[in-house]
């Protein structure tokens, strides 16, 4: 059982960890350090303690500074919205302090790359590294391990590693398959392989929607989604990760092979 109370501190933490991972997102790999006060992008202005509550600052100033009006990228409610969630989640599946600080770091490591990947379609190395860290432990953590469980990242990557091979990484980024690695390790075999079929049937319907929509002049303003278009990837295979973790969603679950 959890405590109610520990769920609303859960959501909080994982409400402040949200804003901390926006930062990050927009300064990984730009040079700049995480150090330093938080300041407008815009303008510069160094930002107050009141403007930088998650959620409810953002919410309160109708998504525009409070200096120059320039308006805020609806990004950071909704990141620190999902992470509230998140951290309450795993907070409900893994109420015991390790197994929750693990799980979380992991979820918000996912989430992290989500975001990074939709903004620049790329999942930097050293986040694919840290999630492949964090989902051993997962499994060093289900005392006993499950030394079965460790070929299962390695089997559901290498589809996505030889799209990523054939095409030479035109088809299918290197780092998905490396972020798939991740995800096996954390499902498991029969978990996993549901969460890649969820994951590539919903990237096939969102690329033939867009197809779709972009087909209308007045949608498209002159520019035609196609084939052609990058879509990262990394968010299909979150969705589908969480569909199967937190609500044990398991096609294959029946199935003595898996």
């Amino acid at each position: 059982m959890y405590d109610p109370f520990l769920a609303i501190c859960a959501a909080g933490l994982g409400a402040i960890l949200g804003s901390f991972l926006n930062a990050l997102s927009f300064r990984f790999n730009t040079g700049q350090g995480m150090g330093g006060r938080s300041h407008c992008m815009r303008c510069g202005h160094t930002l107050a303690a009141i403007d930088l509550v998650p959620i409810f600052s953002w919410l309160f100033l109708f998504g525009r500074c409070r200096y120059c009006k320039t308006r805020i990228s609806a990004q950071y409610p909704l990141v620190e919205v999902l992470a509230a969630g998140l951290s309450v989640g795993v907070y409900v599946l893994h109420p015991t302090p390790l197994a929750y600080a693990v799980s979380l770091l992991v979820w918000l490591t996912i989430l992290f790359i989500v975001v990074y990947d939709m903004r620049h379609t790329v999942i930097p190395w050293s986040c694919s590294g840290t999630l492949v860290l964090l989902s051993l432990a997962t499994i060093a953590l289900a005392w006993p391990p499950s030394f079965a469980a460790l070929y299962a990242g390695p089997l559901l990557a290498l589809p996505l590693f030889l799209l990523s091979l054939v095409s030479m990484g035109r088809w299918m980024g290197w780092g998905d398959s490396a972020f798939e690695i991740s995800l096996g390790w954390l499902l498991g075999l029969s978990a996993g392989f549901t969460a890649l079929l969820v994951a590539v049937w919903s990237g096939a319907l969102v690329g033939i929607l867009l197809m779709l929509f972009s087909s209308i002049p007045w949608k498209s303003g002159g520019k035609r989604f196609t084939m052609k278009n990058e879509i990262p990837f990394a968010p299909f295979l979150a969705f589908g990760a969480f569909l199967v973790y937190f609500f044990h969603v398991n096609f294959f679950s029946s199935l003595s092979l898996f």
